[in-house]
């Protein structure tokens, strides 16, 4: 797998002479050409970037799955993801790419809190579509820290990083506007998910396959976990992992009340590999044992 480890090495790959600053880099897409080179063909970046597009097209695969590349205006990838770019339909339009090397955020407490943004681990095709005047404050944004890359004394890296900082706030907040303002499709979404639940629990599913995860649903959804998890968040209150195990109490209370299994063959039943695993999760969301559950409807 080709390692694209620098800002000056992406430079060249996309015909820009050497950028302003090594860790920092605006890049303008007008101005950019990929050059015809086999790292395209599967690569991974170093480093953060935050793409803001308009007319780009070409097919990018970006994980295990293929996304067009023209999809929404706003995208994000994180460091060492696998991708592949094939330039054979790839059109940069117009826009900006923001790059940024997580060494540039050492001893900023932004090495931290930019693990929080969970956008950098959605996939291409959840990618965020802005109003003309969104995408024109982020845009002034990037013209602060592209000027801001010609001046590298001791105050660079705050002033940068603060308009970094700015710009995934703004993120923050248009996605969790979209998620609300996309209401027919996230109900529809959120409709799926409550009957590929109920499908997996009231299958054998579990006893094959074990406990069911964040990953096994999210996939059969086509999103990333994390897109998953912040769509229902903002519509429930409850992330993924807090549904699955909602739902998984009230399948056992279902069975523990209608049923004269065992705790251990409803245990089984629902994924665990252990009893002792079920109970004690049973208690910590509900305070009574299974037992004791089952003991109020005798």
């Amino acid at each position: 797998m080709n390692s694209i480890k620098s800002i000056s090495e992406f430079h060249r790959l996309l015909s820009l002479p050497e950028p302003r600053h090594p860790l920092v880099s605006v890049v303008n897409l007008s101005e950019s050409i990929f050059l015809q080179d086999d790292v395209w063909k599967g690569f991974v970046n170093r480093f953060y970037c935050v793409a803001l597009k308009r007319e780009a097209k070409g097919k990018i695969k970006y994980g295990q799955q293929h996304y067009d590349y023209d999809k929404g205006v706003l995208s994000f990838t994180a460091p060492n993801q696998v991708q592949y770019l094939d330039l054979q339909t790839v059109e940069c339009g117009s826009g900006y790419l923001l790059i940024f090397h997580p060494d540039f955020l050492l001893t900023h407490a932004l090495a931290t809190t930019i693990h929080n943004y969970g956008f950098f681990s959605y996939a291409v095709n959840e990618a965020l579509h802005l109003s003309a005047e969104e995408e024109e404050d982020l845009i002034s944004i990037l013209h602060k820290i592209d000027k801001e890359c010609t001046h590298i004394d001791k105050h660079t890296q705050e002033i940068i990083l603060s308009q970094i900082e700015l710009l995934l706030s703004y993120s923050q907040r248009f996605y969790e506007r979209q998620f609300i303002t996309r209401k027919n499709l996230n109900h529809q979404l959120l409709v799926r998910f409550e009957q590929l639940l109920d499908n997996y629990f009231d299958s054998n599913e579990p006893t094959e396959k074990g406990l069911l995860t964040v990953q096994q649903i999210a996939e059969q959804m086509n999103l990333s976990p994390n897109y998953l998890s912040d769509l229902l968040r903002i519509h429930t209150g409850q992330n993924t992992q807090q549904h699955i195990h909602e739902k998984l109490i009230a399948k056992a209370k279902e069975r523990l009340s209608t049923t004269s299994l065992s705790i251990s063959e409803i245990a089984y039943a629902l994924g665990f590999e252990h009893a002792q695993s079920f109970s004690t999760l049973f208690k910590k969301k509900t305070s009574i044992s299974p037992i004791e559950f089952r003991q109020t409807f005798n």
